[in-house]
């Protein structure tokens, strides 16, 4: 009688060893809680129309003539710019006719960061110091925007920020009444030399490099502003 349950036995424990499985079975995940999906399930209803709305937006400005995502600087989106030299060009580039509405004397190609810090000297800058001398500020002239070229022109130079739609250079305020203020003529002379000094001196923070006429013999008919950055801060002079 011992010797057939032990027989049993050793049928049954084999019997279970056979379907046992190869590998250990793993937790399931338990689902997270019925608020977690629903919460899950509106984010997904939700990104896209948010997606959608900003394309919208950026269309309706666009039709208005804005550029960079901002109704107060005024172009048009000119995409990639190649340049010749290695080291040129520009993505993403716009071509500016007006900020904050100033006029620039020639519509001037550069980059959005370089066309909010435009717009941010301006506001800051420009309009504070000129007041409503000569009926106020209404043009900007610009001397130089994009090109593709060295540091001053000089043979051998590193690529200048002109030619990475990074720079803009500006010679002169014009006025309502049609007078100028002149880097030229009035640097360090009387009332418009003093607001030359303060818009100048505003530039330094919105750009990264600011030369003007104390700067070089290269700079003394023209303000020079450029987005480039380093990490001592801004280079004003």
């Amino acid at each position: 009688m011992r010797v057939l349950l032990v027989i049993v036995l050793v049928l049954t424990s084999s019997a279970a060893w056979a379907k046992a499985p190869d590998s250990s079975l793993r937790p399931v995940a338990r689902p997270g809680s019925a608020t977690d999906v629903q919460n899950a399930g509106l984010l997904d209803v939700l990104r896209p129309k948010s997606r959608q709305r900003q394309t919208r937006k950026e269309r309706r400005l666009a039709k208005k003539g804005a550029v960079c995502g901002d109704i107060d600087i005024q172009g048009v989106a000119v995409g990639r710019v190649p340049g010749k030299i290695r080291g040129c060009g520009v993505d993403d580039a716009v071509k500016v006719r007006s900020v904050s509405g100033v006029i620039l004397s020639q519509q001037a190609v550069m980059d959005c960061g370089t066309a909010r810090a435009l717009k941010q000297w301006i506001d800051q800058g420009v309009k504070p110091a000129v007041g409503k001398r000569g009926g106020g500020i209404v043009q900007l002239r610009v001397a130089a925007h994009y090109a593709c070229r060295t540091r001053n022109n000089r043979k051998g130079a590193r690529i200048s920020e002109h030619g990475k739609g990074r720079a803009i250079d500006i010679s002169a305020l014009t006025l309502r009444d049609g007078n100028e203020i002149s880097v030229l003529k009035h640097w360090g002379r009387g009332k418009n030399g003093r607001i030359l000094k303060k818009v100048h001196r505003a530039a330094c923070g919105p750009f990264g490099t600011v030369l003007g006429p104390s700067a070089d013999r290269y700079h003394r008919d023209h303000f020079h502003f450029d987005t480039a950055r380093y990490r001592s801060g801004t280079y004003c002079r």
